[in-house]
Order: structure tokens, then sequence, then C-alpha cells
């Protein structure tokens, strides 16, 4: 793998198989949403049932492709914050999915080398890039995986504690994964232990798809009907109670296109709503 710059994309095509070289761990009958989402962020790391999936959904929304964009830039600005102005050093990344241009730990570690990042996920084509996200990180920094799956937070957080200090405040990110719970009481249940686990000081980053468009439930229904892993999509006012006991950084759960926008690159809104707050 050649040397790349801050702002390249990695070629990992020494990591993950072609078409006909899956390993048979990975289903590559049956689209896969980490798959998809790569594909419409203009990612190479998706197979043709991903691919034809994802055209079919276009047809059907064609706004989701500039959510899957919109996703990418929240979490530049939302870990460049919390690496800058808010002086976080730890990251915990849950449901991470697969890695494309300005990822969590190059977003921190542009800004504070020293940021230790844990990224989480338990799909092996998502763990077969962590050979290459290991040896991208800074000489300063740590970035590694933890194979898990976000319906065990005890274990997320166990196995969190051999790499972050969870003395020192830490950024949990939740960041558009919690629609595959399908019990909303669930989910919270899940956001709430790994919050539980860390110290006054953190803060929780989260967003996740909304059904606030025409054609998007339609959409993910014909999704989901694939035998694909199904979705749901929350109601801000749902995506409100995840931040239930935090204090929440301006302007609050908005979509995520109007989080601390680029004043001259403002996105349209998207039908994503997701906010970051701290843990008092």
């Amino acid at each position: 793998m050649s040397e790349q710059g801050d702002n390249a994309e990695w070629d990992f095509t020494s990591v993950v198989p072609a078409d006909d070289q899956a390993p048979s761990t990975i289903d590559t009958t049956v689209p896969h949403s980490a798959r998809i989402w790569n594909y419409w962020m203009g990612g190479k790391d998706n197979y043709p049932v991903d691919r034809e999936a994802g055209d079919a959904y276009v047809a059907a929304f064609p706004g989701i492709v500039p959510l899957a964009k919109q996703s990418r830039q929240f979490l530049i600005r939302a870990v460049s914050y919390l690496a800058g102005e808010a002086g976080i050093r730890q990251f915990l990344d849950v449901g991470t999915g697969l890695p494309t241009l300005d990822n969590t730990h190059q977003v921190a570690q542009r800004i504070a080398p020293e940021s230790r990042i844990v990224y989480v996920d338990n799909d092996p084509l998502v763990l077969a890039h962590a050979r290459a996200l290991l040896v991208n990180t800074t000489p300063e920094g740590v970035t590694t995986y933890v194979d898990a799956d976000f319906h065990n937070p005890d274990q997320i957080v166990s196995d969190a504690r051999n790499v972050l200090n969870f003395t020192k405040p830490i950024a949990v990110m939740f960041m558009g994964s919690l629609g595959h719970v399908a019990d909303v009481d669930e989910a919270l249940s899940i956001v709430k232990r790994v919050v539980a686990a860390v110290p006054s000081g953190s803060y929780l980053v989260l967003w996740d798809s909304t059904d606030t468009s025409e054609g998007f439930d339609e959409a993910q229904q014909g999704y989901d009907d694939t035998g694909a892993v199904p979705y749901v999509l929350r109601t801000p006012q749902q995506i409100t109670r995840f931040f239930e006991g935090l204090e929440l950084v301006e302007p609050g759960v908005v979509s995520i296109s109007s989080w601390r926008p680029d004043p001259n690159n403002p996105g349209e809104p998207v039908d994503g709503h997701g906010a970051v707050a701290r843990k008092p």
C-alpha cells in the first residue's frame, strides 16, 4: 500500500477481496447497508448486489445520496469540534461501518496526533479493513478495532477499556447505526449504558436517518424486502431522546447538514438528524 497524504483516499485493494474472492464469512448474495452506504459515498468497497440495491433505492428516494455525503461532513465537523475546541483525545466510534475518506481517527489525529480511537463493528468486511487502518495511525496516537455487536454494550465498554482511559473524557459516537435496532427503547438503552460508563466531561455524538421526507419510508421498505438487515427510520423527537440528561452543544438536534455548517458551503437539509452533547 503506497503512502498517502492526509486528504487522499486510501487504496484498500490489498485487504479487500475482489467480487469472486470474497471470504466465506462475507455474504455477497444479500445487500449490506455498510457496503451500500460506501457505494453512495463514492467508495469502492461494495459488490454488485449492493450497487443494484443502492441504485434501486436512489430511484425511489434520490435524497439518500446527499444524506450519505452529508453524514460524512457532519462527522468531520463534529470530530473537529471535539478534538479542537472541546479538547477531547479519546473516541469510541460504535458501528463505524466501512472506512472511506476522513474517518474519525484521520480527523482527530490531524488536530491532535496523540488521539486514541477505538472503532467498534462486527461486520467481516469492515473488520478486514482494520489492518489498513492500524498502519495509518499517527506515531503518538492509537487506532484500533473492537469486534463486537452494539447489542452488547457491556462488552464494548469492557474491550474499549483495554485502550481508552475511562477516567478521562471520551467521545462516544453512534453515526447512523442505531436504525438497525428496531426497538427504540432498546436503542436508547444501548446508548445510555455506554454513556453511563464514561466520565463527566465526555460527549455523545449521534445521528440517524429520519422519516421526514415522502418516499423515504417506501424506499427503505423496498430495501428491507431484499432480505437485508432492516433499518428503522426514527422521528426527530425520538432522536432527541438519546440526548436526555446531557448538555446539547449549539445548535442542538438538527438536520445534520445544519449542524455548524461551513458558511461558504452550507448543505441543503437532509433526512438525518443528530447532535453533539456533553455529559455533565
